[in-house]
């Protein structure tokens, strides 16, 4: 009896660890974009806003990091947004120079509302 229970609490954890996996893989994606090369394009890297960024280089631009390729510019998020909050009594502020968030009351602002989870 006790090797048949083995093989099935064996399975239990399996499926606890992939289920834990998920959730993490879920929580943790960054929403993502890519621009391909431009008309105009530059033997040395990527263009954008004017500049010139080489191929490999990487910086921050409207709360994204950004890196040059050499078939166009991947870009991703580097916030995540607040979920499983009460959107009937808060809200969502979005701060640019810290690229954050916070949730607060609609009716008092100054106090913050919980949540339970950060997507994207």
């Amino acid at each position: 009896m006790d090797n048949e229970q083995r093989p099935n609490s064996a399975l239990k954890c399996f499926l606890g660890f992939l289920l834990a996996i998920g959730i993490l893989v879920t929580l943790c994606d960054a929403y993502c974009f890519f621009e391909p090369d431009s008309p105009q394009k530059s033997t040395q890297g990527c263009i954008q806003d004017g500049k010139l960024y080489l191929y490999g280089a990487t910086w921050i631009k409207d709360c994204h990091s950004c890196t040059c390729g050499k078939e166009g510019i991947g870009c991703c998020s580097t916030f995540s947004r607040p979920a499983g909050f009460d959107e009937k009594k808060c809200k969502l502020i979005f701060h640019k120079e810290s690229c954050s968030y916070s949730v607060v009351q609609k009716a008092n602002p100054s106090k913050t509302c919980p949540f339970t989870a950060m997507v994207g």
